[in-house]
C-alpha cells in the first residue's frame, strides 16, 4: 500500500474532521465525540444532514456507474473519505472488473481503514494514498504508478471543494489535476451551496472557522466556473438528486425543499 504506515499515524481527535463527520451522518462508526458534537451542531441548522450526506453519496455511485457504463476504466477520487460499501472500486469494477481506481485522503483514519479500499476484482487494481487535497504534484505523481495518465481518468472530487476556500486556490486545484489528465478524462463534482439558505450557510461557515476548518458555500455561478473549459454532460449543473435520477439510488427526504448541493460532470475535450 502507497503512503505511511499505519502503525506510524496518530489520529488528531481534537478537533473535528469532515471526513469523520460524514461518517457519523452515514451512520458509521468511525468517528469521535468531537465530530459528532459538531454534526449535531450542524443538524440544529439544518436537520437534513443525514439525508445530505446520503444524497451526495448515491450521486457518486449514479455518476460513477455511468462513468464506467461510458467507457471510464479509470477513476482518481480525491477525499475519499471514510469506506462506507459500496465504495467507488466497487460501483466501477461491477461494469467494469478491469478498472483502476486510486483513492486519496488527509484523514489518517481513513489511512487505517484503506484495506477496505483495496479490495480489488483480480482484472483490475486500487490503490490508496495519504495526502492533502492542496498538494496535487504530490497526488499526481503517486497515483501515476497504478494510473495510465495518456489514457482518460474520471477526478473526483465529491463533497470536497466547498472545504477548500478561495484563498487556497480550489480553481486552480481543479485545473492542476485535469491539466494532466488526457482528453476525454472527467471531472466529476458535487458541493454544498447556500443558494437556498444563505442565512443558514453563513453560520454553518462560521461553525467550522470556530473549529480552525474552512467551510466555503458556493453559489450555482460560482460551481459552474470548475468546469469551464468542459463539456459538461447532461444534466448539466444540477441538484443532487437530479443528477441522472434513473441510475438508481434516489434518496427519499423530507419535506419539499431541496438538498442545498450543486453537482456535474463534464469531459475533457
Amino acid at each position: 500500500m502507497t503512503g505511511q504506515d499505519r502503525t506510524a499515524v496518530e489520529i488528531d481527535t481534537s478537533k473535528p474532521h469532515p471526513a469523520r463527520m460524514y461518517d457519523w451522518f452515514l451512520g458509521g462508526k468511525d468517528n469521535y465525540p468531537v465530530d459528532e458534537e459538531m454534526a449535531r451542531q450542524l443538524l440544529t441548522l439544518d436537520a437534513r444532514g443525514r439525508d445530505m450526506a446520503r444524497v451526495n453519496r448515491a450521486f457518486m455511485h449514479r455518476a460513477t456507474r455511468w462513468l464506467a457504463e461510458n467507457g471510464v476504466r479509470q477513476f482518481l477520487d480525491i477525499g475519499t473519505g471514510i469506506p462506507t460499501e459500496p465504495n467507488l472500486h466497487q460501483i466501477a469494477q461491477r461494469t467494469a472488473p478491469d478498472a483502476r481506481i486510486v483513492y486519496c485522503d488527509n484523514d489518517p483514519i481513513v489511512l487505517a481503514h484503506a484495506e477496505a479500499l483495496l479490495r480489488s476484482t483480480p482484472e483490475g487494481a486500487t490503490e490508496y494514498i495519504q495526502a492533502d487535497a492542496r498538494e496535487p504534484d504530490v497526488i499526481l505523481e503517486r497515483a501515476g504508478k497504478t494510473l495510465d495518465f495518456t489514457k482518460p481518468v474520471a477526478l473526483s472530487l465529491v463533497a470536497l471543494l466547498h472545504f477548500v476556500g478561495d484563498e487556497d486556490g480550489a480553481q486552480a486545484l481543479v485545473n492542476r489535476l485535469m491539466d494532466r489528465l488526457a482528453p476525454g478524462s472527467y471531472l466529476v463534482l458535487s458541493h454544498v451551496t447556500g443558494d437556498f439558505d444563505p442565512e443558514g450557510a453563513a453560520k454553518a461557515a462560521a461553525l467550522y472557522s470556530a473549529r480552525g476548518l474552512t467551510l466555503r458555500p458556493r453559489s450555482r455561478a460560482e460551481f459552474a466556473e470548475f468546469f469551464n473549459g468542459f463539456e459538461l454532460v447532461e444534466p448539466g449543473v444540477s441538484l443532487a438528486a437530479e443528477w441522472r435520477p434513473e441510475l438508481g439510488e434516489v434518496i427519499p427526504v423530507a419535506g419539499d425543499d431541496p438538498i442545498p448541493g450543486y453537482t456535474g460532470v463534464a469531459r475533457k475535450l
